[in-house]
């Protein structure tokens, strides 16, 4: 299959961050050419983008897919109680006929806002992977460890469960398997290092949620004498496979260790700021610290959107804000955040993240021709401060074309929709019974 993309401004997001003035051409699953000459060349689509702002693919580097069917259920709730009276309940009667509907309303989302990959943790992440293949969607997709029977499995199978699931996707071209303990307050020492092994065993990345409230580092303090990030360490899990989701209550000496541990970070400005867990990631320590940093949205349960795009913006008027300095995280490094940084989370920056020659075609296309984007000045500033995920016309992931002219070609928008209301309805019903 080849795709060719004409006159667009191409934000290419390199190293170099150039912004060209024309064309993109896409064969299989890789971009072949960028250029600013008109390209002579046929394919099996012509988009004709008219200006158009050509850029690579969204990376959300945290979310819990499914949970788009609590989108809206059990908001404006202290975190504690919001998990222990209403989340964890109603996942506790989840099916995978619940995980479909959930998966395929995020998948959805996510294809109409510019997501083209995104790093998942849940139940029935098998379920998950199906669905996410036959989307098209890029999925990194984490399978949960934790110390207590789920939906999908009892606690003394996971660590199999976890095995044969990577067995089966390590080889897909679009569905990456990860080892996902849940947390250090969920998980024993025996469970973290169990997940440490199995990721060195078959070369996969580690994902868990880490320091994203007070309570739980006090918590995690008070079991096992160390504060999260120190606990990690103990027990090997600071290392270059691991991604750790929030750290809204780190110190300067863990940034150091996650320095020197070669650690990734996803940040979920929106999520920590709406069940206000008082703490958000320290970003421009971090970047000094040159740790990597993506963006995740966390699941729709708690944001309660997957739109990168204002994920973005949250961002950066969050450390805007609370640094009193206009200056600390420009827009350009805003962008960079949720494009070349997630994929450099994801060990994939050689394949994600940019345009460029020799790189996989994961491309979106937002419509220019709007109000909020007039004046021109500077196309990142809109991108970041101006744009909504509603603005993007066009997704191609992997070479294959899943948006075009705002119409799916891959999902069925009407059945996706009606299936999403009929099991959300199923799902807070049979809890409220």
């Amino acid at each position: 299959m080849s795709i060719l993309i004409k006159n667009g401004l191409i934000i290419t997001q390199n190293a170099k961050h150039e912004i060209l003035k024309g064309d993109v051409y896409i064969e299989d699953d890789t971009i072949t050419q960028l250029s600013e000459k008109p390209l002579r060349v046929e394919a099996d689509y012509k988009i004709k983008a008219e200006g158009g702002w050509v850029l690579p693919g969204l990376i959300n580097t945290h979310t819990h897919i499914p949970m788009t069917l609590l989108r809206g259920y059990a908001d404006d709730m202290p975190l504690k109680r919001w998990l222990e009276e209403c989340i964890w309940p109603v996942e506790a009667k989840l099916k995978p006929d619940h995980i479909k509907a959930g998966t395929r309303l995020g998948l959805l989302e996510m294809i109409s806002s510019g997501t083209t990959s995104y790093l998942d943790m849940y139940f029935y992440e098998d379920i998950i992977g199906e669905v996410t293949m036959h989307a098209g969607v890029r999925g990194f997709l984490g399978f949960p460890l934790i110390d207590f029977d789920t939906p999908e499995y009892r606690k003394d199978y996971m660590i199999k469960g976890c095995e044969s699931f990577i067995k089966k996707w390590r080889s897909n071209s679009i569905i990456t398997p990860l080892v996902a303990p849940h947390s250090a307050y969920t998980c024993s020492p025996e469970t973290l290092r169990e997940a440490f092994e199995l990721s060195e065993r078959y070369d996969t990345l580690l994902h868990t949620h880490c320091s994203e409230t007070r309570e739980e580092v006090y918590d995690v303090e008070q079991r096992y004498g160390a504060r999260p990030v120190e606990h990690l360490k103990k027990h090997g899990l600071l290392s270059h496979r691991m991604i750790l989701a929030h750290c809204g209550w780190i110190t300067k000496n863990e940034i150091l260790d996650m320095k020197l541990g070669f650690v990734s970070v996803s940040h979920c400005p929106v999520s920590n700021m709406k069940i206000a867990t008082g703490g958000y990631a320290p970003l421009p320590e971090l970047l000094e610290a040159d740790v990597p940093v993506g963006l995740g949205t966390d699941g729709a349960a708690s944001n309660n959107t997957l739109d990168m795009f204002e994920t973005m913006k949250f961002c950066a008027l969050m450390h805007k804000h609370h640094r009193w300095d206009p200056t600390i995280l420009p827009a350009q490094m805003v962008l960079d955040l949720a494009t070349r940084d997630g994929a450099r989370c994801l060990r994939m920056e050689d394949k994600l993240g940019s345009l460029e020659e020799g790189k996989k075609a994961d491309v979106i296309i937002i419509d220019s021709r709007n109000a909020r984007f007039t004046p021109l000045h500077d196309p990142v500033s809109h991108i970041v401060y101006a744009a909504r995920g509603s603005d993007v016309s066009h997704v191609i992931v992997n070479g294959k074309p899943l948006m075009m002219d705002y119409e799916f070609l891959t999902m069925d928008h009407d059945k996706i929709i009606a299936d999403a209301e009929r099991y959300a309805k199923d799902l807070v019903g049979s809890n409220t019974d």
